[in-house]
């Protein structure tokens, strides 16, 4: 999209400009006049939006503001980043959005790509200075708002996220991005009840919306209330023209039978026209479960083999790149090392850190030990990264810190100051007064270095399952977020294989500091699994930790149904089902592979 603005349309667009704060309703009746020969042109688009506010019509400014965002977003070259963002090429995006904003510093659509961009690349701080910029020049573009709440979420920052989502909601009360987000916080942080009440608030207005009613059931199973649960989602199902998602979170359930109609309904529902990918992707993956159910391996594993392409083609992943960073670990993190920074980080006792691989028992040992009167279960916390991402902001200007080396060149006070910055963030997620706390992320066994530097009282368990029962455990589950290894046997078996590199070597130069629990020895004899388990924490032993499945504790894993039955030992060599098709996975884990 391009103007052809003659010399007299340049000199009218200057006198505007300089019109705008002295004589605002000249300026108004000049641009009227421009925009009627130029209709879409962004630059006075945004200059009418500016006089207009100066004169107090806000209302036509924000509607002449959000035409502006529209008319840049069509033009070629920012379409053509959109496609590059919408594809996971950020490097690429990027370039592009940068050059247009070197001819158009001002534009607003631009600015906000940008911000996307940042996002998505972990540069939080960036994203949140873009997004702030780009609500400077349109205060009522809610989009921008939504987008900058969810960036303030993931720098752990609940309460000024629900704010602004507030401040959406005052002026367009059933706006759908801003209630799902809104919602989405809530649940997040552990305001369950409340999120349940807006759920139902919201159903009254807006009964038939499937995505409503889909949330609605993700909730539900998140505290427990499994028959409403699995009602909630055939509602959705019955409501949406594409339920896949919905098909999916019945299926995620564990626990949940399907019927052969289900079946039915599902394989109808993906050879249906125009079922966008990521249903497909959903629906692959829920016939996967129904199949395996059903006892018809081949065709199970056909369905998670095709939800696994579709997703990894969404998915752009560098398996080498976290193998290089655990290599790099494996370099910087010597016993000397250590030795040398004895008396760094925050000294409190009250993290539990549980790492591993997703899907190797990570959430049980959580509801164990979250069963237990000294500690409070909080599930997956997003702190740990977000201190990597501020240690890394400053790749975004000069490229220059890399991770985890730049630990080497950071003071005491820095460790002191960002392990004081962790419990802080953690108190966020807190209930109870429990002395302990539990951070089940599972990423945080590549940060195992940094934990013991930020917090060398803290207690890390890893648990570990068995290879190849663990790798295909990661294959057959969709994940909501993250673990992009996951959709791959080869990558799969490529991470496994750094984590137990990593966390072998942290056993060696850090002895004793990693308390190890195998998955398959608890499962075998839970009741001495646990005696060991608290007796290692330092824990009295309570017999609550062997009733664990009668907790009734939110859990929002996706093994949230399966921790509330008793230990299944049927569940250990599910794998085997499967292992005509998985000779690639066998070979890619080599020594790792079961014999």
């Amino acid at each position: 999209m391009a103007f052809a603005v003659s010399r007299s349309d340049e000199a009218v667009l200057h006198e505007a400009q300089s019109l705008v704060q002295p004589d605002p309703v000249a300026a108004v009746a000049l641009l009227d006049g421009f925009l009627r020969k130029f209709p879409d042109h962004p630059p006075a688009l945004r200059l009418l939006a500016l006089a207009l506010r100066s004169q107090g019509q806000d209302e036509r400014a924000a509607a002449v503001e959000l035409q502006a965002i529209e008319a840049s977003s069509r033009h070629p070259r920012l379409m053509a980043a959109i496609r590059d963002l919408a594809s996971g090429r950020l490097p690429a995006a990027e370039a592009a959005v940068r050059a247009f904003l070197r001819r158009d510093p001002d534009d607003v659509a631009a600015q906000y790509m940008l911000a996307e961009i940042a996002g998505r690349a972990g540069i939080y701080g960036e994203s949140e200075k873009l997004y702030r910029q780009v609500l400077d020049s349109a205060p009522d573009f809610a989009e921008a708002k939504v987008k900058l709440a969810k960036i303030l979420l993931l720098q752990n920052r609940p309460t000024d996220a629900l704010a602004l989502l507030d401040e959406v909601l005052l002026r367009e009360p059933l706006l759908a991005p801003a209630y799902l987000a809104r919602l989405a916080i809530l649940s997040q942080t552990g305001a369950y009840q409340a999120a349940l009440e807006s759920y139902a608030e919201l159903l009254t207005h807006r009964p038939d919306d499937p995505a409503l009613w889909l949330g609605c059931a993700n909730l539900l199973k998140t505290v427990g209330r499994r028959d409403e649960c699995i009602a909630a989602y055939r509602h959705s199902i019955a409501l949406d023209p594409y339920p896949g998602e919905s098909w999916w979170g019945l299926a995620n359930l564990k626990t949940a039978p399907f019927t052969m109609a289900d079946i039915a309904a599902m394989k109808a529902s993906l050879s249906k026209a125009g079922t966008p990918p990521i249903q497909a992707v959903n629906l692959h993956f829920a016939l996967g479960k129904a199949l395996e159910d059903d006892g018809d391996y081949a065709a199970s594993f056909h369905h998670y083999e095709m939800g696994n392409q579709l997703r990894r083609r969404a998915l752009p992943y560098d398996p080498d790149e976290i193998t290089r960073e655990v290599e790099r670990s494996i370099a910087l993190f010597s016993r000397d090392f250590f030795e040398e920074r004895a008396d760094f980080g925050q000294v409190a006792s009250d993290p539990i850190f549980i790492v591993g691989m997703p899907r190797a028992g990570a959430t049980l040992v959580e509801q164990i030990l979250a069963s237990h009167s000294q500690v409070e279960g909080t599930s997956d916390l997003p702190d740990i990264s977000l201190i990597v991402h501020r240690l890394l902001s400053e790749t975004w200007r000069d490229g220059d810190a890399v991770y985890p080396e730049l630990l080497a060149r950071m003071t005491k006070a820095w460790f002191l100051y960002l392990g004081q910055n962790y419990l802080a963030g953690a108190e966020v997620h807190r209930k109870s007064e429990r002395p302990c706390f539990i951070d089940t992320s599972p990423d945080n066994w590549a940060h195992v270095g940094l934990i013991h530097l930020l917090l060398p009282g803290a207690r890390i368990i890893d648990v570990r399952r068995d290879a190849a029962a663990c790798c295909f455990a990661n294959y057959k589950q969709l994940f909501a977020l993250g673990h992009e290894f996951s959709y791959d046997l080869r990558s799969i078996a490529q991470h496994y294989r750094d984590y137990v590199a990593l966390m072998d070597h942290m056993d060696a130069a850090l002895p004793g500091r990693i308390i190890r629990i195998q998955y398959e020895d608890l499962v075998a004899d839970p009741e001495q699994a646990i005696r060991t388990l608290l007796d290692q924490l330092g824990l009295p032993f309570e017999d609550s930790c062997l009733r664990f499945h009668e907790n009734t504790r939110p859990v929002r894993a996706a093994s949230a149904e399966q921790v509330r039955h008793p230990i299944n030992r049927d569940a250990l060599d599910q794998w085997r089902n499967y292992e005509p098709w998985l000779d690639e996975l066998k070979q890619a884990l080599g020594p790792l592979a079961p014999k």
